[in-house]
């Protein structure tokens, strides 16, 4: 049985993670923001765009946070990059677009972004505007689990678990699913009984001591 999560959804740096633009939900100047964004202040920009987004301090305008985060994508923002890519697959302000939205992630995978990373793995996974193939989905998911993306280490267990894609290996699966699991993921701890059933005893203390090493060097690297 697939333990894939039953609603995936695609991630974005600077959406999950936002930096609240107007606390307690207080206006914000947006004239003085537009003009220092458009003189080229990507400061301004971002909080102009992560505003109309959430709607906060403005009246949420997914087409003006559509159009500020493009500015900051067309200067090399991977952040942005990612942002404007989920707007495109969401269709959120834009014409739903699978195809802009893969080239927008993949400017900013190369630039290391595990949103975008794991966004170009479920792509492939799901078959979402391009044809299914397990492998790529694994070799993006890898390079965002690698950057500590939990939902892509949870699903390149599975694949590991289920055989798509990557040779099946039970010791390399348990251990990503462990992984995500040790950061607080529910789906990761449900995946985790499954994905444990027919292993050994001495491969689940291998898989394990194999996470507990991987959560120590995270914290020192994953900044």
């Amino acid at each position: 049985m697939s333990m894939f999560r039953k609603r995936q959804t695609y991630a974005a740096a600077g959406i999950a993670l936002l930096i609240s633009v107007a606390a307690g939900g207080a206006e914000i100047n947006v004239q003085d923001l537009a003009a220092r964004a458009a003189a080229g202040d990507k400061s301004a920009t971002r909080q102009l765009a992560e505003a109309y987004y959430l709607g906060r301090g403005v009246e949420q305008n997914f087409a003006e946070a559509a159009r500020w985060y493009l500015k900051l994508a067309q200067q090399g923002d991977a952040r942005a990059q990612t942002s404007i890519g989920l707007m495109y697959a969401r269709g959120f302000g834009l014409k739903k677009d699978f195809a802009a939205a893969r080239r927008w992630w993949s400017f900013a995978a190369a630039q290391n972004d595990p949103g975008a990373q794991y966004n170009l793995g479920l792509m492939y996974a799901e078959g979402q505007g391009i044809a299914r193939d397990y492998g790529q989905a694994a070799q993006w998911y890898r390079r965002s689990a690698q950057r500590g993306h939990v939902q892509a280490q949870h699903n390149l267990g599975m694949l590991h678990h289920e055989g798509r894609g990557v040779e099946r290996d039970p010791v390399r699966a348990y251990f990503w699913v462990r992984v995500a699991a040790l950061q607080g993921d529910e789906v990761a701890q449900t995946s985790l009984k499954v994905v444990a059933e027919g292993m050994s005893a001495a491969q689940i203390a291998a898989a394990e001591e194999q996470a507990n090493e991987w959560m120590k060097k995270a914290k020192r690297v994953l900044k």
